[in-house]
């Protein structure tokens, strides 16, 4: 039975996605990809250029996140950035488990992929506004804190479902950054 093309090219980045987090972007090969799909070399060559190609349709919707929370975090100021700030990190960092863990695994090399271009300079705004816009040392180290805590614990076994764990992650991001901002 022949596979429809949109659905295959689903498969390729749902297959690549697994891969790339469990075995690392470097560490999984296009034919590692094509046996886990059931074809070819070839026939996933025809439908991507290669396992960078992948990887950018794999962080495309991630990074147009990314971009949706920098725009409503841009006008917000001091406390008032903070709640929505770490809310969004949160929701984005349990949406896109994989993706985050994919980078997280390969920093440095990844940060040089064109598809994530921007961000480094979108994850700066992120902490200026989870440091409540400070320049201060404290809060800002609070707030990197959140930003290495949170993906950490989204993409390691947890026994909670997702609206639990994302409430457990928001009032300890909060109790991280110091704020007394009221949250169920």
């Amino acid at each position: 039975m022949a596979r429809n093309s949109s659905g295959f090219r689903t498969e390729i980045i749902d297959v690549a996605s697994r891969l790339f987090a469990t075995s690392g972007y470097k560490g999984t090969s296009l034919q590692d990809i094509a046996r886990e799909v059931g074809c070819s070399k070839a026939a996933l060559l025809y439908h991507f250029d290669g396992k960078d190609a992948i990887l950018t349709e794999l962080l495309a919707p991630a990074v147009r996140a990314l971009a949706e929370l920098d725009a409503r975090l841009a006008g917000l100021e001091g406390d008032a950035a903070v709640l929505p700030a770490v809310e969004g990190y949160v929701d984005f960092v349990l949406r896109f488990r994989r993706q985050v863990k994919i980078l997280y695994d390969a920093i440095p090399e990844m940060l040089r992929h064109a598809a994530l271009a921007e961000v480094p300079e979108k994850s700066d705004r992120l902490l200026d506004a989870l440091a409540g816009r400070s320049p201060d040392a404290e809060p800002r180290v609070a707030a990197l804190m959140v930003l290495a805590a949170v993906p950490a614990v989204c993409t390691s076994p947890t026994p909670l479902p997702d609206a639990e764990l994302r409430r457990v992650l928001i009032r300890s991001a909060l109790r991280t950054l110091d704020r007394d901002l009221t949250h169920p």
